[in-house]
């Protein structure tokens, strides 16, 4: 195998987590703003505490837990997969099941962030809109649909292109969960399938099998500036949009 076939594979890997990443934080953080600002819901000041715990604990601690909980021999969440439906995935060694974990973990990481910011922007919105909605006839799902999410969609649009900057470059996730693997065989360099662009070009550099390869690390490495400043180009337009 080339370099172009793993480089292409991983690039693609890496867009395709950082994409779900914000989606996936994104959907649920604003689930669980809209839940925690509900006036009827009791308790809410304990829910939001208890969710944003997450984002409390240092990300590199909860990855080193995650990675036991994942542990396909006596990990937890493996001895509840196999009491209740008889199997023990193989987290670390199927690609497919090594990127759905990484997927799992980064999102728990991230979410509560999401929650955040959404539970902030929600309380941007004038109840005055909801109140003439609900003369209208409107339901909740439909002032959802309608009004919340059209409201929030610009001033977060600056915010989600930062966290998929941010996830692009999630050398620490990778590095402690996986290490990049499992790897993949008959690669010229040492690359993994849940190796993300950034863990990629760090492997090259200094845990090439055939050698230290910088130059092609230093390549990958100017690759990763490029694209990481046109999204702050991006970033900084649509900034200055959303403030317009």
């Amino acid at each position: 195998m080339s370099i172009k076939e793993p480089f292409i594979s991983i690039f693609i890997w890496t867009v395709i987590f950082s994409v779900c990443t914000v989606v996936f934080t994104l959907v649920i953080g604003l689930v669980l703003a809209s839940v925690v600002q509900w006036e009827e819901l009791k308790g809410r000041a304990l829910y939001r505490v208890l969710l944003i715990l997450p984002y409390a604990v240092p990300a590199f601690i909860s990855i080193l837990i995650f990675k036991g909980l994942f542990n396909q021999s006596f990990g937890e969440i493996n001895l509840v997969l196999n009491q209740l439906f008889g199997i023990s995935p193989s987290w670390f060694s199927d690609p497919f099941l090594a990127k759905t974990m990484v997927l799992i973990v980064n999102t728990w990481l991230g979410f509560p962030y999401m929650m955040i910011l959404c539970m902030g922007l929600l309380k941007a919105i004038p109840d005055d809109l909801y109140e003439a909605s609900a003369i209208d006839g409107a339901g909740p799902f439909k002032n959802f649909f309608h009004i919340t999410v059209p409201l929030m969609i610009k001033p977060m649009t600056p915010l989600l292109i930062a966290s998929f900057a941010f996830n692009f470059n999630n050398f620490v996730m990778i590095q402690l969960l996986t290490n990049g693997g499992p790897n993949m065989i008959g690669t010229s360099e040492p690359a993994g399938y849940t190796d993300l662009l950034v863990s990629y070009t760090y492997r090259i550099a200094f845990e090439g099998g055939g050698g230290q390869d910088f130059g092609l690390a230093s390549a990958i490495a100017t690759l990763i500036f490029l694209l990481v400043g046109g999204m702050a180009l991006l970033n900084l337009r649509f900034t200055k949009l959303s403030q317009d």
